[in-house]
């Protein structure tokens, strides 16, 4: 199958590192025109720099600013311009036993992992369903369907994305405009190997460490290691493409079969 991306224009929230940045490289690779994300311009024109001297070809752009802030996601949006592809990556984690999360965390996770979603499709939507064709791709995590005990506030978040995205999907429907959600399983990032030594020894080497985390932790993987960035960007390119056409409202798995369900 080929995916052509060209004369569609993506951004990517969250793109300067782990797996925002791999699905703007894939993004950028099938043609689009890719706008990169993070708070501070420096680490934007970084990873461009980075990402073009790997492919010259790709075609980059700097939208840097907040995106948990009303003003600083407007920025983002203008800096944008028209928005085809819409890919809201950003997101927050980390270990807090149960009783320990306070208000103010609660609050946190649903304004950064939430609503900073809901706010991008609030500015992209309209202008893809005045153009007749549009991609929403709402990043959400195998714990938005088994919660885990360590980051209850997390998991929370990412249910919540699920109907943020289905709802989205419905006030598109008929439009050309598909709106889904992606459930990445536990993947290798840098800040996923800072979350593993919250659990594990951190004198422990990285291959033993993952191996104990997976087997402890996350015993339901099927596959028995971390997903790969790539991995998740492989789906995120073919869900930003023509060839899904027919796909909407849905939450498409990318979890290693972490997830002992037959229908997500």
């Amino acid at each position: 199958m080929l995916i052509d991306l060209h004369n569609r224009t993506a951004l990517v929230t969250g793109s300067t590192q782990g797996i925002g940045k791999a699905i703007a490289a894939t993004l950028a690779d099938a043609g689009a025109r890719v706008a990169i994300n993070g708070r501070r311009r420096e680490s934007v024109d970084s990873v461009i720099a980075e990402l073009q001297s790997e492919s010259a070809s790709r075609d980059l752009i700097a939208a840097a600013g907040d995106v948990t802030d009303e003003a600083g996601a407007s920025d983002v949006h203008a800096a944008a311009g028209d928005i085809d592809i819409l890919v809201n990556n950003l997101g927050i984690f980390g270990a807090t036993s149960a009783l320990d999360i306070s208000d103010e965390e609660w609050r946190r996770y649903f304004e950064v992992n939430v609503l900073s979603a809901a706010r991008q499709i609030r500015n992209a939507l309209p202008g893809m369903k005045e153009r007749g064709w549009g991609r929403v791709l709402n990043i959400a995590s195998d714990s938005a369907v088994v919660i885990p005990e360590e980051m209850i506030h997390y998991g929370m978040s990412k249910t919540a994305l699920l109907a943020v995205s289905r709802g989205f999907a419905k006030d598109a429907a008929g439009t050309g405009v598909t709106v889904n959600s992606v459930i990445a399983g536990p993947t290798h990032t840098g800040g996923v190997e800072n979350f593993v030594y919250e659990l594990v020894d951190p004198a422990t080497p990285w291959d033993e460490a993952q191996r104990e985390f997976m087997l402890t932790h996350r015993p339901q993987s099927l596959l028995q290691r971390l997903i790969e960035p790539q991995e998740i960007a492989n789906m995120v390119a073919y869900l930003a493409s023509p060839l899904a056409s027919a796909t909407t409202g849905a939450a498409v798995r990318v979890d290693g079969g972490y997830i002992d369900s037959i229908i997500p």
